[in-house]
């Protein structure tokens, strides 16, 4: 049988990750048998074989007795954050199976990040509009997210110094009222050692001369004006992503 795609297996991997993410398969239910796959994708039983021995990589499945492979309980995957815009835009459902989130505040802040400060095109000491919260997974601290946003568009969406949460991502409001277009800048992930607040957050007790390393994803939000927003989430220890991820 003629294969599909060269990158057969990864095509069907992430199939079944978007619907583990999106809660269509639920955790310890039981993948579908491999013959089944073969046949839907009209690919070959090695090519299978490779798509879930990826998935079981990821940390996504597990083995059972029985040669079954099942939906792993809690996985130590951690979606992106254009995963998560992805998710949202599919379901509408701005969580993924499992998780909430908790601590939302929103204030307006002086930034002295110079990062931050580069990446929405202000000066040191400018105010912004800084909103936060913590996704829980299965009640345990997972990611700490920030929202960084230029002052402008506190005149079209002064919603936003609410600390409420929104029920869409806010951009979308934003390009109701405006009519303008936002694009997302290519993400960028780094690591660096969790500060004493981080490591209180993600309930981590170690030494305080000991060094725990965390991910953190940055995404940088454009409109025709400039820049708009810079996502920072800081992932708990232990988690980790894969290449090409897009849950």
């Amino acid at each position: 049988m003629v294969e599909k795609s060269s990158r057969g297996y990864a095509d069907i991997a992430a199939h079944y990750r978007k619907l583990i993410e999106d809660g269509e398969l639920q955790p310890g239910q039981t993948m579908p048998p491999m013959s089944q796959v073969k046949e839907e994708f009209g690919v070959s039983i090695t090519t299978v074989n490779r798509a879930y021995r990826l998935l079981k990589d990821e940390g996504l499945t597990a083995s059972r007795p029985g040669a079954e492979t099942v939906v792993a309980t809690r996985s130590n995957v951690a979606s992106t954050g254009a995963a998560r815009l992805q998710r949202i835009a599919r379901t509408g459902n701005p969580y993924a199976p499992g998780e909430t989130a908790v601590g939302h505040t929103a204030a307006l802040r002086s930034c002295y990040d110079p990062m931050v400060a580069e990446h929405l095109g202000i000066e040191l000491g400018d105010e912004i509009i800084l909103r936060t919260r913590v996704f829980l997974r299965d009640g345990k601290p997972a990611v700490a997210a920030l929202s960084c946003i230029h002052m402008r568009a506190l005149i079209d969406v002064p919603e936003l110094i609410e600390a409420q949460p929104f029920d869409r991502f806010w951009q979308e409001i934003y390009k109701e009222r405006t009519g303008r277009e936002t694009t997302k800048s290519p993400e960028r992930r780094t690591a660096r050692h969790a500060s004493t607040n981080e490591l209180a957050l993600f309930d981590v007790h170690v030494p305080e001369t000991a060094a725990v390393p965390v991910l953190v994803l940055v995404n940088v939000f454009h409109d025709d004006q400039g820049p708009l927003e810079v996502w920072e989430d800081i992932y708990a220890p232990g988690l980790w992503q894969v290449e090409g991820e897009k849950p």
